[in-house]
């Protein structure tokens, strides 16, 4: 075989086992330019439309974290003013009543009440009344229309404070302790555990509080009145009638609070658990209660706290929310009506004694 056939058949094996793609060319898609700007618009503005959603959401919580904080600071401007105007006014009568005991001391008058300090200020003419009237409506009242070296203004004085004595007494419950909390019938008086978060619910619990501790109170006063002259002229029972004035005199700043629905829900809670338990005359609970109330859950630390450079886990339950801390050691005046409800608590148990004798308080 010579060269030429030799290349000849090598050629056309090559051929047979390569065959033409004339096929793979005219199944081959073109695709137009104008297709392709289309399919990037269209990404485009899908990519838009996603950052403008996500700008939009990122704006609105930023907004509502933005009310949120006024309302928190808003509220937490309130609550110091509440109790920069609380220290204030305590400061002032402490400041008078240290002022009245130099005075007493040292043998000067006594200190003029803040009315009759004010007398001096000048009466504006919208609430000045002429003297023709004003005698008139003092006769109508039944009060002396002059009283020696009396001047216009203080009988314009006596007779506003004649009028808004009688429209306070008019609203004033004639209770132990006067409040402008109506009083609840006595089938309505049974407190829930759950305290009512919305408004009327809330006033409603503070009434049933009030007409609670009014009737202890009320209770309280007959049975020391029903007792002998022996008993009542005895030191003993000298002594528990000093307890009742006091715990009565005690309760008014919460009665006050109440009324200006002003109580803390950290002192109300455990309070409405403590006279709920009362009610169902089981005063061990109560008594419970009212020790959580006064003592609280909080870790008191014993001994060595700190016996390194390194801050312990377990020194994190010294420092607690004010959830488990005491009410009690708050302030004076608190101290004072949380021991009050304590002393009502051992009067009740006595005047409705407790089916089960185990629930009795030591």
């Amino acid at each position: 075989m010579d060269f030429k056939s030799l290349m000849s058949k090598h050629i056309n094996q090559s051929k047979s086992n390569n065959p033409p793609r004339t096929s793979d060319a005219k199944k081959q898609k073109y695709v137009k330019r104008s297709e392709v700007l289309a399919q990037r618009e269209a990404a485009y503005l899908a990519e838009q439309e996603a950052a403008d959603k996500a700008r939009l959401e990122r704006l609105e919580k930023k907004r509502k974290a933005e009310e949120e904080e006024a309302e928190k600071e808003a509220e937490r401007r309130e609550k110091r003013r509440r109790l920069a105007e609380e220290s204030r006014r305590h400061r002032e009568e402490e400041e008078r009543e240290e002022e009245r005991i130099r005075r007493k001391r040292l043998g000067l008058p006594d200190l003029l009440e803040k009315k009759e300090e004010e007398e001096s200020t000048p009466v504006p003419e919208e609430e000045d009344i002429k003297d023709e009237e004003l005698i008139q409506k003092l006769r109508a009242l039944e009060e002396p229309v002059r009283l020696f070296g009396e001047t216009h203004k203080q009988r314009l004085k006596r007779y506003k404070k004649r009028v808004g004595a009688d429209s306070l007494a008019a609203i004033l419950t004639d209770g132990p302790i006067p409040t402008t909390l109506k009083p609840v019938k006595d089938k309505d008086m049974k407190v829930d555990l759950k305290v009512p978060k919305d408004k009327d619910g809330r006033e409603f619990l503070l009434r049933q509080l009030a007409s609670y501790f009014t009737m202890v109170l009320r209770e309280w006063e007959i049975a020391l009145a029903q007792r002998t002259i022996d008993v009542k002229n005895s030191y003993q029972g000298k002594q528990a009638y000093a307890a009742m004035v006091q715990a009565r005199e005690n309760m008014r700043p919460l009665f006050a609070k109440m009324e200006k629905g002003e109580l803390d829900d950290g002192i109300l809670e455990p309070v409405v658990e403590i006279v709920h338990a009362a009610q169902e005359r089981r005063y061990v609970d109560a008594n419970d209660g009212y020790l959580r109330l006064s003592i609280g859950k909080a870790a008191w630390p014993i001994g060595v706290t700190m016996v390194g450079i390194h801050e312990r886990s377990a020194r994190e339950k010294l420092h607690e929310s004010d959830k488990n801390s005491a009410h009690i050691m708050s302030d004076e005046i608190t101290r004072k009506y949380l021991q009050s409800i304590k002393r009502c608590l051992s009067f009740a148990q006595t005047r409705w004694p407790p089916h089960d004798q185990l629930q009795l308080m030591g």
